[in-house]
C-alpha cells in the first residue's frame, strides 16, 4: 500500500523559539541537510529519528508526522 507522509516540523520549529534546522539536527543526531529534506517531504526519516524529533518538541509522533494512504484508481 502506497501513501504520502506529511509533517509539521517547520511549524513546530517556529513555535519552539524559531529553532533552526541545524539546531534540530544537532539535537537528534542528523545533519541540517537531512532535516531540511525531511521537512520538505523529500526524505522519510527512520522510525527512530521520527521519535527523536517528536521528543525534542515534547509532542506525540502523530503531531509531527501524518500518513495518508493513496486511494486506489
Amino acid at each position: 500500500m502506497q501513501g504520502t507522509i506529511s509533517n509539521n516540523i517547520r511549524t513546530l520549529r517556529f513555535h519552539h523559539d524559531e529553532m533552526s534546522q541545524a539546531q534540530l539536527g544537532q539535537r537528534i543526531g542528523l545533519t541540517r541537510q537531512t532535516v531540511a529534506a525531511i521537512e520538505a517531504g523529500k526524505y522519510s526519516p527512520s522510525l527512530e529519528a521520527a521519535f527523536r524529533i517528536a521528543q525534542v518538541f515534547g509532542v506525540p509522533l502523530t503531531e509531527v508526522f501524518q500518513w495518508q494512504p493513496d486511494t486506489p484508481d
